[in-house]
């Protein structure tokens, strides 16, 4: 097995420190304090890789997109590739050695398959992968993602690092599969439009994710009662943190005030505390009992770790979770899935849970 390795090393950064994305973003994500993500997701990755197979080849790009990372898990690499000649050169950005661009990744994904890999593995988001796509239109080679962006929306990705090093080894037929983008500038806006970018070869495996999909069905009544509930508490000090998408928005409205696009507003006795929070403003409101209110991604089933980067493991070991949803999103997906950057925060989170669906209604579903 010949595994070629891509990493995008600034997928990603955007979404704890509340840009609900990277593109165009880079300096201003640094400014505000955040920390590369795709690196550790990379290493995952080739860890079980490494496990489950030592004797693989590997092939991959120059430092910092993958070369580095391979070394450290054990591998020496058939093949570096370099994407970083003229005219592309590399950017100093300080703390992130190197801003790689959508045209690194390309020649890079173009390089690794006419090395001869029998996979492409990248680490990134949609972006990334609307980019190994591009790259790989017209050629039989399969890719494969190690998910690591704030959109994660394409079905041509594992459910986590681990599970994307599974596929990669254990994969014997591939199967083509829709490549999902949207406008960044958009989201921002809390338009969520997911675009069809391309299609890809992609390993035939029970553990990836589906494409991101619009669930239908009323959500008034759930907003009502939940929002009821959030009222009938104000004044006992409880913090409420209230995550993105339209169903939370809905609850967000039932209490009187315009939610945030596509981001996370924090309440507390009877007022909105912090709106459109990044992970640092929603722990300095963590005081006392707090309670993370959240639905799934339609489709997908994920309840963190798609979207909402914003409620890292930091703020979820701090609070009581609620899950909300309509009971036709419910109806799109058979598990409920987490990917927070933390095994043991997934893994203690796993189990059966009570979904509420309507004012008073409950749906019980599975965390795997």
């Amino acid at each position: 097995m010949h595994v070629g390795v891509v990493v995008n090393p600034i997928a990603g950064m955007g979404g704890r420190v509340g840009l609900k994305g990277t593109d165009g973003k880079l300096k201003a994500a640094l400014e505000r304090g955040a920390d590369p993500r795709a690196p550790d997701r990379a290493r995952r990755a080739l860890d079980r890789l490494a496990e489950l197979a030592p004797d693989a080849t590997v092939s991959t790009v120059a430092a910092p997109m993958g070369e580095r990372l391979v070394r450290a898990a054990g591998f020496e690499p058939e093949r570096v590739v370099d994407p970083f000649d003229d005219p592309m050169p590399a950017v100093d950005v300080g703390d992130v050695p190197t801003e790689t661009t959508a045209e690194h990744t390309r020649v890079a994904a173009e390089r690794l398959a006419a090395a001869g890999v029998d996979l492409v593995l990248f680490v990134g988001g949609d972006g990334t992968a609307t980019d190994v796509a591009s790259a790989l239109e017209g050629d039989d080679t399969p890719m494969l993602g190690v998910p690591a962006g704030v959109k994660v929306y394409s079905s041509v990705f594992g459910v986590s690092p681990e599970d994307a090093a599974e596929v990669a080894v254990r994969f014997s037929r591939t199967e083509r599969r829709e490549v999902m983008d949207i406008d960044e500038d958009a989201y921002r806006e809390g338009e969520v439009v997911p675009t069809l970018r391309g299609i890809a070869h992609v390993p035939v495996a029970e553990n990836l994710q589906a494409s991101k999909q619009t669930a239908s069905g009323t959500v008034e009544s759930l907003a009502e009662g939940v929002a009821a509930d959030i009222r009938a508490r104000d004044g006992d000090g409880v913090t409420y943190v209230l995550g993105p998408g339209s169903t939370v928005g809905a609850i967000k409205s039932a209490l009187g005030f315009e939610p945030s696009p596509i981001g996370v507003d924090v309440w507390r006795d009877g007022a909105v505390v912090a709106r459109d929070a990044a992970e640092s403003a929603i722990v300095d409101e963590l005081e006392g009992e707090a309670v993370i209110v959240v639905s799934p991604i339609g489709g997908q089933g994920f309840v963190f770790g798609r979207g909402n980067p914003q409620l890292s493991p930091a703020v979820i070991r701090e609070a009581e979770v609620q899950i909300v949803a309509s009971r036709a999103k419910l109806d799109t997906v058979r598990t409920l899935r987490v990917d927070t950057d933390d095994p043991a925060l997934d893994e203690s989170l796993a189990g059966w849970v009570r979904v509420r669906v309507g004012k008073f209604e409950t749906r019980m579903m599975r965390i795997v």
